[in-house]
């Protein structure tokens, strides 16, 4: 039993890996659009944007299907038709019509990762220690981020963006594939019939605590918002600080390094001072790093990507593993594709905001901007704390 929750919780992270690698090997590739097809920082946000939005529109779909079909025939599924998509990117693309039409099959496809890979590893450890499963599995995103655009980056300055894009569209071709067999394997991914069937009037979204889950959703939506606003422009702030393209794929592999650290820094932060006074801080040393360095020169500012993604990334662990305190275990699969789907949305409609904002005012205004936006999560905490403190209590030493 243990070795099966394991095998899943393996699958699941992978799953992860593959898909975060898909989604941030995008901040190194706009750039390289913007020059090959002349676009502006507003038609950047549009690409990005229109990928994040095809993420926010399956999430829920999958969740509730989920509960019919099961989680496995829908996630290798759906990590195929996101490899599909970065290889139409990759051998068809010609210019911001057909990137956006790509970009969004290929973040349709990658929505459906978040919820149904939660919903496994939830229930592979409903009666084990779930939140560190999650916190794996969430950490397990950050390997993805800190390899895909470093190794993208490195491929795309020997062999071209196309070449680069292609040759991971294929690897997460052969992943569809393994996630197919491996849960086969394990029999992990399929329908419960008979729990299924015994509440077939069943319905609604299983949200135990209305107002908390408000509370956890905006601070989700501000958070994700701001770091796609951050990881979309900041490229561009590096190239024109003087840092090469290759530099630019290194720089944003350190930041996810320190974004990696967060989850498990984070954590132990949270088991020790509380959900939201760890959210609280990890929101002021966003802010107070992003406006560092937009205002800093070059070195400064590479010196502060470390410190500033272990705050930056490790805040989304502690609030994605809190999902599952606040909602019923039998509708998790959904609510998870709510909570996914309101803060992929935010993030979603960022890179439009901040991109418009940029060529109004330029970069450096529209990231201490940003930087301001995340204060406002400061109040939304106060009453998550609240909302958390049985499911707290019941954690702490005896």
């Amino acid at each position: 039993m243990i070795a099966a929750a394991r095998a899943v919780l393996l699958t699941a992270a992978l799953t992860h890996v593959l898909h975060d690698g898909y989604s941030d090997a995008l901040y190194v590739l706009l750039p390289l659009w913007a020059t090959e097809f002349h676009l502006t920082l507003t038609g950047v946000g549009v690409l990005k944007a229109v990928y994040t939005a095809g993420m926010a529109l399956s999430q829920i779909p999958a969740g509730i299907l989920a509960e019919r079909w099961g989680e496995r025939r829908l996630l290798w599924m759906g990590t195929a038709v996101t490899a599909l998509g970065y290889l139409a990117v990759a051998t068809t693309a010609s210019g911001m019509l057909s990137l956006v039409g790509f970009l969004l099959v290929a973040g349709l496809g990658s929505g459906v990762q978040h919820p149904l890979a939660s919903s496994l590893v939830s229930r592979a450890y409903e009666t084990g220690p779930r939140r560190a499963a999650l916190g794996t599995y969430n950490f397990a995103g950050d390997l993805g981020k800190i390899a895909a655009p470093a190794a993208v980056a490195l491929a795309a300055t020997v062999a071209g963006w196309r070449a680069a894009s292609a040759g991971y569209a294929l690897l997460g071709l052969g992943g569809a594939l393994l996630i197919a067999l491996v849960l086969r394997r394990l029999d992990a991914g399929t329908v419960d019939v008979a729990t299924r069937d015994m509440q077939p009037g069943r319905s609604g979204w299983g949200i135990r605590d209305g107002r908390g889950f408000q509370a956890l959703s905006a601070v989700g939506m501000i958070d994700t918002a701001t770091r796609t606003a951050l990881l979309t422009f900041l490229p561009f702030l590096l190239l024109a600080k003087g840092l090469t393209v290759a530099g630019v794929g290194l720089a944003l592999a350190v930041l996810f390094a320190g974004g990696a650290a967060g989850k498990f820094v984070c954590g132990l932060v949270a088991e020790r001072v509380g959900i939201a006074r760890t959210v609280i801080l990890t929101e002021l040393a966003t802010a107070l790093g992003i406006a560092t360095i937009a205002l800093s020169p070059l070195g400064v500012a590479l010196g502060v990507l470390l410190p500033l993604g272990v705050a930056l990334n490790g805040t989304s662990s502690v609030l994605y593993a809190s999902v599952a305190d606040l909602v019923a275990p039998e509708r998790r699969a959904r609510a998870y594709g709510l909570y996914y789907t309101l803060v992929v949305g935010a993030s979603a409609a960022a890179p439009l905001v901040y991109g418009a904002l940029g060529d109004a005012v330029g970069i450096l205004a529209s990231l201490l901007v940003t930087s301001a936006v995340v204060l406002l999560t400061v109040p939304l905490c106060l009453v998550l704390r609240r909302a958390l403190a049985p499911a707290e209590g019941s954690r702490m030493p005896a």
